[in-house]
């Protein structure tokens, strides 16, 4: 999914933005790190996760121990915690940083949580990372 199917996802669901922020490779997607994902993963509290639970599907995911809220064929999945690490839902939340008036989860969160996970995408997403890190200028001291 390129960048303006994954806001006009985010859009359709019209959750309150200050109770979730985009996580995974959403916001590698939102800075032009990567081209393309296969799916928009949310983290989500209070009035959001009320919302995504009343309308979304339900789904149980053993492996991580959790349940997410899917959505439009499970192009975008909701939860209230990630599976893998020790994730602060509270603090990557009010954190986040504003793209076109929807919240992503900080670059340093995203690049913690994929070295902890360790999955091929992961490694390749942070070769990624630092390819587009060493391409930004670099402010003068």
């Amino acid at each position: 999914m390129n960048l303006a199917r994954a806001f006009e996802l985010l859009r359709a669901l019209d959750l309150p933005s200050e109770d979730y922020a985009v996580f995974g490779s959403g916001p590698l997607l939102v800075r032009g790190i990567i081209n393309s994902v296969r799916d928009i993963d949310i983290i989500a509290r209070g009035a959001a996760w009320d919302k995504a639970l009343a309308s979304g599907e339900l789904r149980p995911l053993p492996e991580h121990g959790l349940s997410v809220a899917a959505f439009f064929d499970d192009a975008v999945t909701v939860g209230t915690s990630w599976g893998i690490g020790d994730v602060d839902v509270n603090s990557l939340i009010d954190s986040a940083e504003l793209f076109d008036g929807t919240p992503f989860v900080r670059l340093e969160h995203v690049i913690a949580y994929k070295e902890i996970a360790g999955r091929p995408k992961d490694h390749e997403h942070l070769r990624s990372v630092a390819e587009w890190l060493r391409s930004r200028p670099h402010p003068a001291n």
